[in-house]
């Protein structure tokens, strides 16, 4: 028997992040997670910790980092508005020397690298459904922009590194994901509307609900990124990650309290300053790699509710943040 592969996981304590520690075990690779706790949280991987493979440590992707690795993906960067907001600068910088230490790293040891992008390159756009090959029509200047182009120059970097140095690099563009783990208070609007609707506070729904959204279940997005990694070389990406299925607001709206029997009310809010209208990928070229979302919209949104449901819910601090 070969040696197990040793796989960097940076974020790895966060929504997406822990849940992919856990598949990348399960395979049979030790996984060190790295992590800064800005966002992420021990207690998502608290289940992790006494398996062999399992490695936690705490450090921030800003401060260059030696560790002999195989693969590394790149998780690092607060995901939701309300927290990349908080602290813009800083969300920039994970972004943009996050990347640039992990490509560091990874050309120090022959890795492979994959660079967890996201659907905000593609801004408010104006080609519906939006795929690789669209440039996007991003503000470069407003309250999002501290993570929209971060991971736009993240991308870049990725990219310089494969032409300058030869370096085995993937590139996922991730599209909207929910799941169990998702916290409570960090604005998206899936998480938003459970907790509002097991509360039986008012469903926050900004503008007129018709903006639209994609929405793929975590487990599917985990598949997609290991399936992603496991490519040829020649298979840089971007790749779109993501369910095609589209809903409006409004409809997720009623989907959740379908789901859990609540009686909340619709409340209608102003809608925020550069707030993408429409988010649908186009993903053709994942199906080229034979990946596609299979967890339908209802099915997720049971397995997410039944997290949320052993929560305490008591303090939300709640923005709709899609």
């Amino acid at each position: 028997m070969g040696e197990e592969k040793r796989v960097l996981v940076t974020g790895g304590a966060g929504f997406v992040g822990s849940h992919l520690c856990e598949r990348l075990l399960s395979s049979g690779a030790r996984v060190l997670c790295l992590d800064n706790f800005y966002t992420g949280s021990a207690a998502n991987v608290a289940h992790l910790r006494q398996h062999p493979g399992f490695q936690l440590m705490e450090h921030d992707v800003c401060v260059p980092i030696s560790v002999e690795v195989d693969e590394i993906y790149n998780l690092a960067c607060p995901a939701s508005p309300v927290h990349y907001q908080r602290e813009p600068v800083q969300t920039t910088r994970t972004s943009v020397l996050g990347a640039l230490n992990m490509l560091e790293l990874a050309n120090r040891q022959g890795a492979k690298i994959l660079q967890a992008s996201t659907s905000e390159v593609y801004g408010d756009p104006a080609v519906h459904p939006q795929p690789e090959s669209y440039w996007g029509n991003v503000n470069p200047v407003g309250p999002r922009s501290c993570y929209d182009e971060g991971k736009r120059c993240a991308e870049t970097l990725f990219f310089d590194y494969r032409r300058q140095y030869g370096l085995g690099i993937k590139v996922a563009r991730i599209f909207n994901t929910y799941g169990p783990r998702m916290q409570p208070d960090d604005g998206r609007v899936v998480s938003n509307f459970i907790v509002q609707a097991l509360r039986g506070d008012g469903i926050s729904i900004f503008g007129d609900g018709s903006q639209t959204r994609s929405f793929c279940y975590v487990d599917d997005l985990v598949d997609g990124l290991i399936r992603l990694m496991a490519t040829p070389d020649s298979m840089t990406g971007p790749v779109n990650l993501g369910n095609p299925t589209e809903f409006s607001m409004l409809e997720l709206a009623q989907e959740v309290l379908q789901a859990t029997g609540s009686k909340s009310a619709i409340a209608y809010l102003p809608l925020p300053v550069d707030d993408p209208r429409q988010r649908k990928p186009d993903i053709a070229l994942a199906r080229s790699l034979g990946w596609q979302p299979t967890t339908a919209l209802r099915t997720g949104l049971r397995l997410t509710i039944a997290h949320f449901e052993g929560q305490d819910l008591a303090t939300p601090r709640l923005r709709n943040c899609a």
